[in-house]
C-alpha cells in the first residue's frame, strides 16, 4: 500500500510538505501542490483520515441532528447534508432524536464528545435546548429548518410566512373563498409563521378562515387524513396542508369519501419532496430550497471551523410555488354541483 513517504519521494518533495498539503496547513507554492496531487494519482495514495484526524484532533466529520429522519423533509436534509459533506471531504454521522428532547441532547452530547467539526441540526420544538448544549462546547453549529427568532449560532431557515402567503395567493387566485388549514404543531415557530401567513393574506383580500377549518396536525400523514375527515361535509372549497404528507393525507381523505380533487376542492402542499409528484393528481406545494439551505449550512460550518467570521447570522430562503393538478379554478367545482343537480 502506498504511503505518504512514497508521495513526497516521488515529488521530491520533503513529508512535512506532503503533509500540509493534505492536511491544508500551512504555506504551500502552487506548483509544488500540483507536484504532489499528480504523485498522489500515480500512486494510487489514499490518506489515512482516522490518522489525520488523531493528530489534527479532527475526525473530518460533521453531525446532523434531525427530529424524523424517515420523514421524507428531513431525509431531504440528510441527502443534501451529505451530498455537500462529500464535496469538502467530510463525512456525516447522523443522528435521529424521534422528536423526543431528551434524545436530542443526548445524541448532541455524544457527537460533541467524539469532536466532530461542527453540527448541522434542526430543532424538536421550541422548547429544545440544543443551542445551551453547544455552547458550552464551542462547537461550530448551524440550525436549519427550525429556528426560533433569539437564535444565538447561525441559522438558515425559510421564509416561512411567505410560504403562508404563496398558498393563499394561489387559492385566492383560483377564485376560492372558504379555506381550511391543516398545520404543524404550533409549540414549533414555522408552524405558527405559516399560519401566519396564509391568515393575514386572507385578511388582505376580505377574507377570513372559521377557528373550526384550523387543524392542529403533527407534520405526519395520519393528521392529514384525520383532518380531511374533520372537513368532509363542510363548505371548504380549498385546503393547504403545511407539508406534503399532511396534504396527501387530506387528498386520501377526500378521494376515499368521493370526493374530487380538484373538481370538488382544490389542495395544495408544502415542500415539494418527491411524494408531491408521486400522488395522483400531482399535489400543487409550495418548495423549499432543501439543496441550498444544507450546503450553505455546511460552509458555513467549515469557515468557522477555520476561524472565518460569519455574516450574516441569520440567512433567509425564499419559498417558491409549484403547480400541478390538485388545484383548479372554483368555477370547475360550482360546475360539478350544477351537473350533480
Amino acid at each position: 500500500m502506498a504511503s505518504i513517504r512514497d508521495v513526497a519521494r516521488l515529488a521530491g518533495v520533503s513529508v512535512s510538505t506532503v503533509s500540509r498539503v493534505l492536511g491544508g496547513s500551512g504555506p504551500v507554492d502552487e506548483e509544488t501542490r500540483r507536484e504532489i496531487e499528480r504523485a498522489m494519482e500515480a500512486i494510487n495514495y489514499r490518506p489515512n483520515l482516522l490518522a489525520q484526524g488523531l493528530r489534527s484532533k479532527s475526525g473530518m466529520a460533521i453531525g446532523l441532528i434531525a427530529p424524523e429522519t424517515p420523514h421524507e423533509t428531513f431525509a431531504s436534509f440528510v441527502r443534501y447534508t451529505e451530498k455537500a459533506c462529500a464535496k469538502l471531504g467530510y463525512s456525516l454521522v447522523v443522528g435521529n432524536t424521534g422528536g423526543d428532547p431528551d434524545m436530542e441532547a443526548t445524541f448532541i452530547d455524544s457527537l460533541l464528545r467524539r469532536q466532530v467539526d461542527g453540527m448541522v441540526f434542526s430543532r424538536v420544538s421550541d422548547r429544545s435546548q440544543v443551542v445551551n448544549v453547544i455552547q458550552k462546547w464551542k462547537t461550530p453549529a448551524v440550525t436549519i429548518d427550525r429556528v426560533v427568532e433569539t437564535e444565538v449560532v447561525p441559522a438558515i431557515v425559510l421564509n416561512n410566512y411567505r410560504a403562508g402567503q404563496l398558498a393563499a395567493e394561489h387559492l385566492i387566485g383560483l377564485g376560492h373563498r372558504r379555506f381550511g388549514v391543516v398545520t404543524g404543531p404550533q409549540d414549533i415557530a414555522i408552524s405558527r409563521e405559516r399560519l401566519k401567513g396564509f391568515t393575514q393574506t386572507l385578511a388582505q383580500h376580505g377574507l377570513s378562515i372559521e377557528g373550526r377549518d384550523v387543524y392542529e396536525g403533527d407534520f405526519k400523514f395520519e393528521s392529514g387524513l384525520k383532518a380531511g375527515r374533520a372537513f368532509l361535509g363542510r363548505d371548504i372549497t380549498a385546503v393547504w396542508g403545511e407539508n406534503d404528507l399532511m396534504a396527501v393525507g387530506l387528498m386520501n381523505a377526500y378521494l376515499r369519501a368521493g370526493v374530487n380533487i380538484p373538481e370538488a376542492v382544490s389542495v395544495v402542499g408544502m415542500d415539494n419532496t418527491n411524494i408531491s409528484q408521486m400522488f395522483v393528481p400531482g399535489l400543487t406545494t409550495v418548495s423549499q430550497p432543501f439543496e441550498e439551505m444544507c450546503r450553505r449550512a455546511i460552509e458555513i460550518i467549515v469557515s468557522m471551523k477555520n476561524g472565518t467570521p460569519v455574516e450574516p447570522r441569520r440567512i433567509v430562503l425564499q419559498p417558491d410555488i409549484v403547480v400541478r393538478e390538485s388545484t383548479a379554478r372554483l368555477e370547475g367545482r360550482e360546475a360539478v354541483r350544477r351537473k350533480a343537480r
